[in-house]
């Protein structure tokens, strides 16, 4: 049994909050009291836990759980990609670790049914040359090992075998949107979801710039694509940017349209740079809240621009229970709405979340990379009006922790719990997996996981990013080098692209011309 008792010092501000909103109280660990210190602790923010020690482990300590909302965002890493590649270092604030991992296939085992698969595994960080981007921690990579909780979901069936979607896009004309990469490549995008949609498939077109207006009511594709594609040739760009104003259009062409038995989805494409209305992305998804509720309509965000206002449409989309992804170019586009379209339009969990629970005698020191944003009460784990993450068929959801072991540690190191609602019947269901000392002890630079390697790569370049200091952290040359090594290995060019923009980043930041690593190919779901 996964043990999830919580002291009376937990964070219990949180639970009060509306908990269908998203709001996530802040916490200074997962739930339980703030650790204390050590020399080699991570910089403030970062979700970190050091024992005390006791002559009888309590394995209930919420100081070793780690509680968060799944995430399949991966518009911080493309939205990176694409900043890196304008000659330009991204703002540390829109680089969230989690979404560069999530970015790359991991491999993991698919289960049969509609829930998950929980895959744990690791390997020891090792002594090798990486001290860290600040200089380096007191106790050495050495004593670090990272772990790997893995959640996959049945990959999608064939189109012809989904169910029918209803779709409303939502889209941005304002005068930002005039730019090269965005309105024009908008239309392209639609333009190509139109060839792809089934015949019984339906969408409406909403635009909003200082207002919102209703270019097509819901319109079966059937007979009609070529008044689709006209309704999307006819957009041009306006004025302000009224995100609010799109939204609740968008949601009211929606319920509209609604129909019994299909994925009802709005999806926003926007340069997310509102600067008229509500510009907050809470206040938004208030005015809409009872249709979300009610109907059960998701949010997906399509970003755009060289512009790209990342925090708030990550905001708008984990209120709305849905995800986000960026799109820099026709390429990108086909690989969202084609290859990926069933991910996109379909659920396969509701409210999904993840208990990691620690083992208190063998585990001194972990850290959670990444997510600070969807930490969830401990005690809230089971509470399914607490808002989780929606994640549809053949995701794969990957979460990576730096663990510290004690001397002569030995046995179970964590237990992963996944839990999630059944998207029709809304009934919770549990799935769980382990890693032993054994698991997660052998080397990782040139271990036997590929997949691991390239997932902790994306993690420390993205940590390097945003000023970091994980343990064993290699220079950005050496990620390149190895990120490199990986894509010839793997043969696999979304890997080549990681490889390629950590080599422009670290010209930017030395000052150099970056070496030509190839461009080709795009992260996907794995």
């Amino acid at each position: 049994m996964l043990l999830t008792a919580c002291s009376a010092g937990g964070s219990s501000d949180g639970a009060t909050a509306d908990k269908r909103s998203g709001a996530r109280p802040a916490q200074g660990t997962t739930g339980g009291g703030q650790p204390e210190p050590d020399a080699a602790a991570p910089e403030k923010g970062r979700q970190s836990e050091e024992s005390r020690e006791t002559a009888e482990p309590d394995l209930a300590a919420p100081d070793y759980l780690s509680t968060f909302a799944l995430d399949v965002d991966t518009a911080s890493y493309g939205y990176a990609r694409s900043t890196l590649g304008d000659g330009r270092l991204p703002d540390p604030v829109n680089v969230r670790p989690e979404e560069f991992v999530n970015s790359f296939k991991q491999g993991y085992e698919r289960p049969k049914g509609n829930g998950f698969s929980v895959t744990v595994d690791g390997a020891r960080i090792g002594s090798g040359s990486g001290t860290g981007s600040k200089g380096g921690t007191a106790s050495g990579p050495s004593d670090w090992s990272l772990l790997r909780v893995g959640l996959a979901t049945k990959a999608a069936p064939p189109s012809s075998e989904r169910p029918p979607a209803s779709l409303t896009f939502v889209v941005d004309i304002s005068g930002s949107m005039a730019g090269p990469g965005r309105l024009g490549l908008v239309q392209k995008s639609l333009n190509i979801l139109t060839d792809e949609l089934r015949d019984d498939d339906s969408v409406s077109l909403v635009t909003f710039s200082d207002e919102a207006e209703t270019r097509l009511p819901m319109t079966r594709l059937q007979g009609n694509r070529n008044k689709i594609r006209d309704a999307v040739e006819a957009m041009e760009p306006a004025q302000s940017t009224n995100v609010e104003a799109g939204i609740m259009r968008g949601y009211e062409e929606s319920v509209k349209g609604h129909r019994k038995g299909v994925n009802n989805r709005v999806v926003l494409l926007s340069d997310a740079l509102a600067n008229t209305g509500d510009t907050n992305a809470d206040g938004i998804l208030e005015k809409i809240d009872s249709a979300r509720r009610e109907y059960g309509i998701t949010l997906f965000g399509v970003g755009v621009g060289s512009d790209y206002g990342d925090a708030f449409m990550e905001r708008l989309t984990n209120r709305g229970d849905g995800h986000t992804t960026y799109v820099g170019d026709e390429e990108q586009a086909r690989k969202v709405f084609v290859d990926q379209l069933p991910a996109h339009i379909e659920l396969r969990a509701r409210d999904a979340k993840a208990q990691v629970a620690f083992d208190r005698g063998n585990v001194k020191q972990f850290r959670l990379i990444g997510y600070e944003n969807r930490k969830v009460a401990d005690e809230d784990f089971r509470d399914d009006s607490v808002d989780g993450g929606e994640v549809g068929p053949g995701h794969t959801v990957t979460a990576l922790y730096a663990v510290r072991l004690r001397e002569g540690a030995s046995g179970e190191v964590a237990k992963a719990t996944v839990r999630w609602l059944d998207p029709k019947t809304r009934k919770a269901y549990e799935e769980s997996g382990s890693a032993r000392t054994g698991t997660i002890d052998g080397r990782l630079w040139g271990g036997e996981s590929q997949r691991l390697q390239v997932a902790v790569v994306a993690a420390y370049f993205a940590d390097t990013l945003r000023g970091g200091d994980l343990p064993g952290t290699p220079t950005l040359r050496e990620l390149a080098s190895r990120a490199g090594k990986l894509a010839n290995e793997t043969e696999d060019s979304s890997v080549r692209k990681l490889a390629t923009a950590i080599g422009q980043a670290e010209a930017l930041r030395n000052g150099t011309e970056p070496e030509d690593g190839g461009d080709e190919g795009e992260g996907e779901i794995g």
